[in-house]
């Protein structure tokens, strides 16, 4: 904006202090402040302003922006609202998994006709299947398997009942306060509830692990079977099919009572940036425009 002036108009009435100047910088909404009752608004040296960001709007029925570095929320609109999560849910199917088992994960795991027996959408998986451990989750969460999902809790603690009970363990262990899941996939249940912020802090704690980083990121995967021929699926992902700079996660979500939902997240300049998108037909645009937004607010702190 270099040394180039803007001309603003002063009230005569005393409440008003402040006036604003919108600009656009990279195609992004911003807003300079302008103390009026200390400055000489008849020709305003636009270098000397602070530039702030303005927040995207949006039509989600709950979203967070969370710098996963800080924890600080940039963004919030029903924040603590109970929500269907859908497959978001496998976020944290991922991360129980991993709490439980650590690197432990070369261990084949068998498939059973419950598993088999789940709603769409399936990672396409047979009763008596056998693969490893590592290779379920990546099903689960690359193709976004509500089978894999069910191979995944049985696996690791021999029940969908018992992997429930962790997952709201290792859930309020990473900050979560208002959430209950009752299944590892996510398909609808009574009871079976989470909110934006706690989504948003369980991924920001995951993406503090590399393993947990891995797995949320692949936009393809290999799936390799014991006794059938391998299949090659392709994340459910449009914000990481997409390559929005930096993407590097995480999980999409989608059921008749949910709506669409998209837990998404993106590393630059050594800052990690994670917006979640709750009941949102907008959700692949609204994604790209909240991250730039966060990427915007972390640059204006580091200068």
């Amino acid at each position: 904006m270099g040394g180039s002036t803007v001309q603003a108009a002063s009230s005569s009435s005393s409440i008003l202090s402040q006036s604003t100047v919108a600009s656009q910088k990279n195609g992004a909404k911003e807003v300079a402040v302008i103390d009026t009752n200390n400055t000489d608004i008849g020709n305003v040296d636009v270098s000397q302003l602070t530039v702030k960001p303005i927040a995207p709007t949006t039509i989600a029925g709950a979203a967070v922006l969370i710098d996963a570095d800080t924890g600080e929320i940039l963004f919030e609109k029903n924040p603590d609202k109970w929500m269907h999560p859908a497959s978001t849910t496998k976020m944290v199917t991922l991360l129980t998994a991993l709490e439980k088992k650590g690197t432990r994960l070369d261990e084949l795991a068998t498939v059973s006709p419950y598993a088999v027996s789940m709603e769409e959408s399936n990672l396409g998986l047979r009763v008596g299947d056998q693969l490893p451990l590592e290779a379920v989750i990546e099903g689960m969460m690359v193709a976004s398997g509500n089978d894999a999902a069910v191979v995944v809790a049985e696996n690791v603690s021999g029940s969908v009942h018992n992997f429930a009970k962790a997952m709201n363990e290792v859930a309020k262990k990473a900050g979560a306060k208002h959430s209950h899941f009752l299944n590892p996939h996510g398909l609808t249940q009574q009871g079976h509830y989470s909110t934006a912020r706690d989504l948003a802090m369980i991924a920001a704690y995951g993406m503090k692990y590399k393993m947990f980083r891995d797995k949320v990121a692949n936009d393809y995967y290999t799936v390799k079977y014991q006794n059938r021929a391998a299949e090659t699926v392709r994340t459910t992902n449009l914000f990481i099919r997409n390559k929005y700079p930096g993407a590097n996660g995480l999980k999409t979500g989608y059921t008749e009572a949910a709506g669409d939902c998209l837990i998404a997240s993106a590393t630059r300049d050594r800052h990690t940036m994670i917006v979640v998108l709750l009941n949102d037909d907008d959700r692949w645009t609204d994604a790209p425009a909240f991250l730039d937004y966060g990427f915007e607010v972390a640059a204006l702190r580091d200068k």
